[in-house]
């Protein structure tokens, strides 16, 4: 057989909507996809890496593998899954030094992808800003890809929510909450739908969302790094109220 040098786990799905009222057909689907498809995928490529002694498997898991979402269950089980399968292979395959697992962690994206989502909140869905340009994540990959590490965080949001929820797990957890519960509860009202789960969707075909700015934040940096040290300073603030 031949060979391959690079593979790379990119599929993905969201539903989200409260646990008991999305279908479990709906949550079986996503972890389908966004866990099993990217094992699926490692069980095909792996042989022909320890066959020919090398290569490198690259998990666009997103920042979703840190951050539990909530009303998003079924995600969040996926993307936590993600994190501890390739924990797991990346300590199976030790005796293969030249076989990198090489996993992303992007922030939100400016992508159609919440518009595709399976939506039973019956309201209608919007990434949480800053989003980042998609272009951002296809440069990450192609750089693992030369230069392969073990990590990659994508986006200094990433960073942020990454050890906010490490070292403020129930307060980082709370505030998403508090976040995601208010805006559904003033977002206009959508009609309820499985989204492109189980057949293809003739809206939102194109690179990007058009939710956020084109290309590498830079004249906003401010304004970022403004929303990140109010996040910040809530964090502090939260944790002495609850110690």
């Amino acid at each position: 057989m031949g060979g391959i040098d690079v593979w790379i786990n990119n599929a993905g799905v969201l539903a989200i909507g409260e646990f008991d009222e999305t279908p479990m057909e709906i949550t079986n689907r996503v972890i389908s996809t966004n866990l099993l498809g990217y094992m699926y995928g490692v069980h095909a490529a792996l042989p022909y890496f320890k066959k020919q002694g090398y290569g490198i498997i690259i998990n666009n898991i997103s920042i979703g593998g840190f951050l539990p979402v909530p009303f998003g269950t079924g995600y969040s089980a996926s993307k936590f899954g993600l994190r501890g399968f390739s924990a797991a292979l990346k300590t199976e395959l030790s005796g293969f030094p030249d076989i990198h697992i090489c996993d992303a962690f992007p922030a939100f994206l400016d992508t159609p992808g919440i518009q595709h989502a399976a939506n039973y909140t019956g309201k209608k869905l919007r990434p949480a800003p800053p989003v980042y340009d998609p272009r951002r994540v296809a440069t990450a990959i192609a750089k693992l890809a030369s230069h392969p590490k073990q990590e990659t965080m994508i986006g200094s949001m990433s960073v942020l929510l990454r050890y906010a929820s490490s070292i403020f797990p129930r307060i980082t957890q709370s505030i998403a909450g508090t976040v995601i519960g208010t805006y559904l509860k003033q977002a206009d009202p959508l009609v309820k739908t499985d989204g492109n789960l189980f057949n293809q969707v003739n809206y939102g075909n194109a690179v990007y969302g058009g939710w956020g700015l084109p290309g590498r934040p830079k004249a906003h940096r401010k304004y970022i790094g403004a929303g990140i040290v109010l996040i910040a300073v809530g964090m502090v603030l939260l944790s002495r109220k609850n110690p």
